[in-house]
């Protein structure tokens, strides 16, 4: 039997990819979700498309220690946690702080308790580029200074510190993965980027918009001093991004501390909104309308990885461009035009 893995949060985009990967790997997977903003159809497409039925759901929060306990208790013993449970919108995050704070830091805390409590203290960690804030040299590297400039990136800071403060404490395994941009979905059609309400990302956008969902794409600012003025990212296929957690894992499994290890999870080449847009026109002959509205408030001009200790400690690297990030992504609009929502 292969290694039994606690994955909160993975009925979400992310999670859902990253559990179907464990899956054909061999792993046995515990999956605890409130499903909040995502749906329990993403996991039984999971189980459809590994064939395996080595994944049990837990539907329970994080922040409550009892739904953490029923998870842990599932099998004999956890070997180790991943751990997507949580907030992540920029701007509800400036809107809303209390309650990032709440999910995001509260609830790792309980999470990180309930781990001692079962013996388990391996956990790969989802963080973020925005960690950074608003560096003025590129790509970056992760032993720059940290700069959260929002409550979303403030919180996963504060995790970050937290996990760090454990591997002083004791014997802790912790990968740090501080995600760039995630997109596309599985070539199957299957699983994808399903967001309630208006996309906060501009990936889905795109997708919303070219099977009619949507009439136009909002283009948050044009006035950013990057070359076509539009915010520019590193864009990785989700599928890349998944990929990761696998090596995470077995890394912290297979050698000694010290911890926490921190790694960038990009390709190193940022594009920008309008590169994007035209790079999806361009793979699926559609054409995508859009306006120039007003800057977000709290997006930053520039996010662009140094994806190169990733690849000399893990052994990883992305192989996936943007053209199959859109042919992807696009495949799941075309299925799933409702989403999750729409029925199978």
């Amino acid at each position: 039997m292969g290694r039994r893995v606690l994955i909160t949060g993975g009925a979400g985009f992310i999670g859902s990819h990253t559990c179907l990967v464990l899956l054909e790997q061999g792993y046995e997977l515990i999956v605890l979700d409130n499903f909040d903003n995502s749906s329990p159809e993403a996991l039984h497409r999971v189980q459809e498309l590994a064939g395996s039925k080595q994944l049990a759901v837990v539907k329970g929060d994080v922040r409550n220690p009892d739904d953490l306990d029923r998870a842990f208790q599932t099998v004999d013993q956890v070997d180790g946690v991943i751990h997507f449970a949580g907030l992540k919108a920029v701007g509800e995050s400036v809107a809303e702080p209390l309650r990032y704070w709440d999910v995001n830091v509260n609830g790792s805390r309980v999470l990180a308790a309930a781990m001692e409590r079962h013996d388990c203290r391996t956990i790969v960690f989802s963080s973020t580029s925005t960690a950074y804030g608003e560096p003025e040299t590129f790509p970056l590297r992760e032993d720059m200074a940290t700069a959260p400039v929002h409550p979303y990136a403030q919180t996963k800071v504060a995790v970050e510190q937290l996990l760090t403060a454990l591997c002083s404490s004791g014997p802790w395994r912790v990968a740090t993965l501080r995600y760039f941009n995630p997109v596309g979905a599985h070539p199957s059609g299957r699983i994808g980027e399903d967001p309630l309400g208006i996309p906060n990302n501009l990936f889905p956008f795109i997708t919303q918009v070219a099977a009619g969902r949507r009439e136009r794409l909002n283009v948050f600012g044009q006035d950013y001093p990057t070359p076509d003025g539009t915010g520019i990212r590193d864009y990785l296929h989700v599928m890349d991004l998944a990929d990761a957690h696998g090596v995470a894992l077995e890394h912290l499994w297979e050698q000694e501390p010290p911890y926490p290890l921190t790694l960038n999870i990009g390709t190193g080449r940022g594009l920008s909104v309008l590169e994007v847009v035209k790079g999806f026109e361009a793979s699926t002959g559609i054409s995508i309308p859009y306006d120039v509205v007003e800057r977000r408030a709290g997006d930053v001009p520039r996010l662009e990885a140094c994806p190169q200790k990733a690849k000399e400690i893990l052994g990883w690297s992305p192989r996936r461009g943007l053209a199959e990030m859109c042919r992807d992504g696009w495949t799941w609009q075309q299925a799933n035009p409702m989403g999750y929502r729409g029925g199978t």
